[in-house]
């Protein structure tokens, strides 16, 4: 009879790969015979900085997977995975910051349904900002970066004087954003013209001020006919 094994024969190893390991398999490497391949940390790296980029590769589903779940800052994960699940077509930014996020965000789109023709609208001070607000791109770097993503339409200015302009120009959205570091008193004004431009099916997000984390969160279209509502009795108070 044979011998029968002790103790149990896969100890010591692991069968769940590691996600360094299942990124590296996502990229097809072609090596000449007897090289050695890059490391781990500088694969992720490389994929890090090529998540930003409108150059970059296709994202595949492993790229997808580093964005929605690994990503940083983790704050911005819930909008990545909202996008994968809902995707829009008509997108509307109040406050547009370094651009980083946009730039994920649009070029996750596209990679998801490149037929499809996507309408961003991004409202900012760009060159208008002050010392104290935080750091931001200029118009035309804005314009550099987006380019070929979407079909881009870039507001400078404060995002109520914006928005009172274009409200009845613009139509209804399926993403609305609204980022942290907006000045409270012209965003408490913005809230009358974000109802107009938003429907029942339109998502919301607001990111809360920085001193809380910057969460990331839905706002239901009733909270914004409140707030609007209340914007309406203020003026006419």
């Amino acid at each position: 009879m044979p011998a029968r094994c002790e103790g149990n024969p896969l100890a010591g190893f692991s069968l769940v790969p590691r996600i360094a390991d299942v990124l590296v398999w996502s990229k097809p490497v072609q090596r000449r015979a007897g090289a050695t391949g890059q490391g781990r940390g500088c694969a992720m790296a490389k994929l890090g900085s090529n998540l930003g980029s409108n150059a970059g590769p296709t994202y595949g589903l492993f790229r997808r997977l580093w964005l929605t779940r690994f990503s940083q800052p983790a704050r911005e994960r819930p909008l990545y995975r909202h996008v994968l699940k809902t995707p829009p077509t008509r997108i509307i930014e109040l406050g547009v910051g370094t651009l980083g996020r946009t730039e994920r965000l649009l070029g996750l789109l596209r990679s998801v349904s490149p037929a499809v023709e996507r309408s961003y609208v991004g409202l900012d001070r760009f060159e208008g900002r002050l010392p104290v607000d935080p750091p931001g791109v200029t118009l035309k770097q804005a314009h550099q970066r987006l380019h070929g993503l979407a079909k881009v339409q870039l507001v400078p200015g404060n995002i109520d004087t914006s928005l009172s302009k274009l409200c009845n120009h613009l139509g209804a959205f399926d993403l609305v954003l609204i980022a942290a570091d907006n000045d409270p008193r012209y965003l408490e004004r913005c809230w009358f013209f974000i109802q107009r431009i938003t429907t029942p099916r339109t998502a919301i997000f607001a990111e809360s001020q920085s001193g809380s984390g910057g969460v990331w969160a839905s706002i239901p279209k009733a909270r914004v006919d409140e707030l609007a509502a209340k914007t309406v009795l203020k003026r006419a108070a």
